[in-house]
């Protein structure tokens, strides 16, 4: 299944995603649910979950009817975050 997803991926959906410098990845599939998160420009961009909508679920589901529903996660990197609390805490040096 995961393969089939990474086709359609591949080919409807990371093309119109590049363009914008971004792209996609599967975070996991799981009785019928695809869990996606964008990268690059896509992340964290206000428009993600319109494009998680109206792109990449209508493209996955019309290609594998198995899929029942894509879900967007919005997951921060630890190592940003470690980066963030030595930043807040001044323990970064310039």
């Amino acid at each position: 299944m995961l393969e089939m997803i990474e086709k359609v991926l591949e080919e409807k959906v990371r093309p119109a995603l590049l363009a914008h410098e971004g792209n996609v990845q599967v975070a996991g599939f799981e009785d019928g649910v695809l869990k996606i998160r964008l990268t690059g420009q896509c992340s964290g961009c206000p428009s993600a979950q319109l494009t998680t909508e109206e792109l990449i679920a209508k493209a996955v589901r019309d290609a594998i009817p198995e899929i029942k529903d894509v879900v967007l996660v919005n997951e921060v990197n630890p190592e940003l975050l470690e980066f963030a609390r030595k930043l807040l805490n001044h323990e970064v040096e310039n």
